[in-house]
């Protein structure tokens, strides 16, 4: 690939790189997929991989009048087993807009998507996510979780739309596999093993002194651990650690050798998993990023950038779904709530405030939500709020507009224009009496509602000539402060001196009154 420091570049025959990216999870293309060559009829289909029949064929959720039998095990993505999702109805108009994740054009591909890098050792995280952002030539780039310069493995690099998701990546659990060094012998390996094991659940860290970040006591969790190697001549031990996000692995190792008795430190760390991504699913190196972008802008073939880049629903594959009408997905991408009537299909297991996924019926990733109902509610309602919208995922007007159809809706944008109603549908003193009676505002609370028509009643009762004033019967706030006033001095005259807020009012600033107070005490 380089032929020396300044040496010009030269392109890459196509059997090798489809050599080099044979072991990826997604296929260059179904043309070239080795499934041609493996006969025809039954055994051809039998061979031919999952990979390539989900780029070849169309997935998404047809409406219909009685739920099919399918065999969804092999579908893409988010649409993975949806026919073992519950049906709320399977009736909805279909609409042209939008795409497959596999099937968007390549500029949506690669702003909707990520890669699964294998970070290089010595430059940071902060300088590969800049290389990669200026060699796709993209605006926004960003990643799951910092690795040191000297730390290699798996770093989730977010491209554009994706970086919504960059949060909760950060904050999913991480593996990683580390070579501790031992300052003296131990008795055995069994109680370098005992002593890594010993340090699981959660733990007290201070974060090292390279860190770049406040050294304040942290608790962070050690969910397993175990050790993998040992090498007594060199002192050396290998070894693999779950936990959460945050952990330091360099305080991990020095606590190990303060449990043994004899110091340590740490000498190599790899990041093996990060959230549900690990090395062996399609990770790849800055090189092949490098290659299938030169192969793009000289070539104009996007099958490599489709196998370096995967799209973000890759990233929500384990959240539960919640599938919503195509009419309804727009209102969602402006932030209406998640109502009950636009949801065709739910997953089992919802629990309440659990962060669930909504998805449109070709597989899109519509937003992140926090379930407001369960499984067993919405099954049993029939209106109501589902879930509250935490991020959305989806770009405005993907999907046309399909809210203020209705007669009233239709009605309200008429009388807007007459100038019946303001700009923001809101009664003004052009508006007829029927409306007010006859309309009722369902986006507003029914306080909301109650107190504006008690408004509407009072301005009605009072007329238009003699000024609105308060009842007699109620004190007004001057009133309230003047005998609160009077009440603290004669509390201090009872007492026998004088009334220290009057003192403290011209003689003290505000802010010393609890020191007089302690002083005069």
């Amino acid at each position: 690939m380089w032929a020396g420091g300044n040496a010009k570049r030269q392109a890459l025959p196509v059997e090798s790189c489809n050599e080099r990216l044979q072991s990826c999870s997604l296929p260059i293309s179904a043309g070239r997929s080795q499934s041609k060559t493996c006969g025809s009829g039954a055994s051809a289909s039998r061979h031919r991989r999952t990979c390539d029949i989900q780029h070849t064929e169309e997935f998404f959720i047809k409406p219909e009048s009685r739920v099919a039998q399918l065999d969804t095990s092999q579908w893409p993505l988010l649409l993975k087993n949806f026919d073992k999702l519950n049906v709320l109805t399977a009736h909805y108009t279909p609409l042209p807009s939008g795409a497959n994740p596999l099937k968007r054009e390549i500029s949506d591909y690669v702003r909707s998507g990520f890669i699964n890098l294998d970070k290089p050792s010595n430059p940071s995280s902060h300088e590969v996510v800049a290389w990669i952002r200026r060699i796709l030539r993209v605006e926004k780039t960003g990643h799951s979780g910092t690795l040191d310069p000297k730390v290699t493995g798996c770093l989730i690099v977010c491209i554009e739309r994706a970086t919504r998701l960059v949060k909760s990546q950060q904050s999913a659990g991480k593996e990683y596999v580390g070579i501790v060094r031992l300052h003296n012998a131990i008795e055995s390996e069994a109680q370098l093993a005992r002593a890594i094991e010993t340090l699981t659940g959660a733990l007290f860290q201070r974060p090292p002194l390279i860190a770049a970040v406040k050294r304040q006591l942290r608790v962070r969790t050690i969910y397993e651990s175990k050790l993998v190697e040992y090498d007594p001549e060199r002192r050396l031990g290998i070894f693999w650690v779950s936990c959460e996000a945050g952990t330091y692995i360099r305080t991990l190792c020095v606590h190990l050798g303060l449990l043994l008795g004899v110091g340590g430190q740490m000498q190599e760390l790899r990041r093996v998993r990060s959230g549900i991504l690990g090395e062996k699913d399609n990770m790849v190196t800055m090189h092949d990023v490098l290659d299938a972008q030169w192969q793009y802008d000289n070539n104009k073939d996007d099958s490599y950038l489709r196998r370096v880049i995967l799209p973000l629903e890759k990233l929500l594959t384990s959240h539960k779904r919640l599938v919503m009408k195509d009419s309804a997905v727009n209102a969602i991408c402006y932030g209406a709530k998640i109502m009950l009537p636009g949801v065709l299909r739910y997953e089992d297991g919802i629990e309440l405030n659990q962060e669930i996924v909504v998805i449109t019926t070709k597989g899109e990733a519509i937003c992140l939500a926090v379930a407001l109902m369960t499984t067993a509610v919405i099954s049993t309602c029939d209106h109501g709020i589902v879930a509250k919208i935490k991020r959305v995922i989806m770009e405005r007007d993907t999907y046309p507009r399909k809210w203020g159809l209705g007669p009233k809706a239709s009605q309200k944008k008429m009388m807007i224009q007459k100038g019946l109603l303001d700009k923001h549908g809101k009664p003004n003193e052009s508006t007829p009496d029927s409306w007010k009676k006859e309309y009722v505002d369902y986006s507003c609370p029914s306080i909301a509602c109650r107190k504006r028509e008690s408004e509407s009643e009072s301005e009605e009762a009072v007329t238009p000539s003699s000024p609105a004033t308060p009842p007699p019967d109620e004190p007004s706030k001057r009133e309230k402060k003047k005998r609160k006033k009077e009440k603290k001095a004669r509390e201090a005259a009872d007492s026998g001196g004088e009334p220290m807020e009057v003192v403290r009012s011209w003689v003290l600033p505000w802010c010393w009154s609890k020191h007089w107070e302690r002083f005069c005490s």
